[in-house]
């Protein structure tokens, strides 16, 4: 059967779009059955009483950067520019710039006295800007002059709490311009509890982009060009998820992110390698799993690559399922949202 990617999609009501965290370790999880039709309403503190000693959590340990930018033209007339990828070096970018038809090669941006000059308008309508600032001095400055990237669902103005909900607690390596959103119903005293009880938990980066956000444009999904995001596993972490496979604890990957890492280096057999680089791994129904069997995740935009993913790893019947019970018990969704649990059948 030819897929679809109509087969995908499900109405929701506007207002279960979660426009404000509800707190680290605050949201509800929808744990559903591998085995069965079940489902199961928990809170995210119970993820504790699910996992044992020697299972493993694997995080991904990215850092959101204050990737919106607000400059201004040589005319007076207001810019924005969202950064997409860093290029060849720290200071040059891969951009969205609104309106983006006024800069051709060439032009200039002011932010706020640092300027950008346009080096290349690319294809797909991003442009690449060179920030006239020492690269080392690049991160520092923009933690300073930058916003935070929120998606376009939340429908609101950037606010002080958006710093910090924004940012999961496992966040070490600056580089995203969207939150692993997974990660984010996890506080430190769940994680906390998770190190005392004997949980071990590897952390692998992956530097999510805006293509996160990607709309699929075509109905033959398979079509689909999936966006570039730079990776990186460490021999150390990578030997602690083998170790726990191999003496048959359990893995609960934190997140579509961590998922898409580890389908990345994982060999035929299973074995995870320690790499770096970039990877537009699109992993959707049909897809031989090499690793992967536990997923925690968000509720995704429908017909996304997201979307996709999880129904690659549960079914199409169960996935659809599962979003229909979450929209009729009120659930929030998205990024903010609560999750979704597949792991510890029950």
């Amino acid at each position: 059967m030819k897929p679809k990617l109509s087969d995908y999609d499900f109405d929701f009501p506007p207002e279960l779009i979660a426009q404000h965290s509800a707190g680290k370790g605050k949201s509800r999880i929808l744990q559903v059955s591998l085995k069965s039709d079940a489902l199961k309403e928990i809170k995210a503190q119970n993820i504790v009483g699910l996992l044992k000693k020697g299972d493993c959590l694997v995080v991904n340990n990215t850092k959101v950067i204050s990737a919106r930018l607000k400059g201004k033209r040589s005319t007076g007339g207001v810019v924005e520019v969202l950064l997409l990828q860093a290029l060849a070096s720290g200071n040059t970018w891969q951009t969205m710039v609104k309106p983006g038809r006024a800069f051709k090669k060439g032009d200039e941006i002011d932010f706020q006295g640092v300027k950008a000059q346009v080096l290349e308008v690319n294809a797909d309508g991003t442009r690449n800007l060179q920030f006239e600032i020492d690269e080392n001095k690049f991160l520092p400055w923009l933690e300073k002059v930058g916003h935070t990237p929120l998606p376009p669902y939340i429908d609101r103005q950037e606010e002080l709490a958006d710093k910090e909900d924004y940012q999961a607690i496992f966040a070490k390596k600056s580089g995203a311009v969207a939150a692993p959103t997974a990660s984010l119903h996890f506080n430190d005293e769940i994680l906390n509890q998770l190190r005392a009880k004997g949980v071990q938990v590897a952390e692998l980066t992956l530097h999510v982009g805006a293509g996160t956000f990607q709309n699929i444009k075509y109905e033959d999904y398979t079509q689909h060009s999936m966006h570039s995001e730079y990776y990186e596993i460490s021999a150390e972490n990578s030997e602690i998820i083998n170790r726990a496979q191999k003496n048959g604890q359990r893995v609960l990957c934190v997140g579509t992110t961590v998922a898409r890492v580890l389908e990345t280096v994982a060999d035929d057999s299973g074995i995870v390698h320690a790499g770096q680089g970039f990877t537009n791994k699109f992993i959707y129904p049909g897809y031989e799993w090499k690793f992967v069997r536990n997923l925690m995740t968000n509720f995704h935009w429908p017909r996304s690559s997201l979307i996709l993913l999880v129904a690659a790893l549960i079914g199409k019947s169960k996935l659809l399922g599962a979003y229909d019970y979450a929209v009729k018990n009120g659930f929030k969704l998205f990024s903010y949202g609560d999750g979704m649990l597949f792991f510890c059948d029950f």
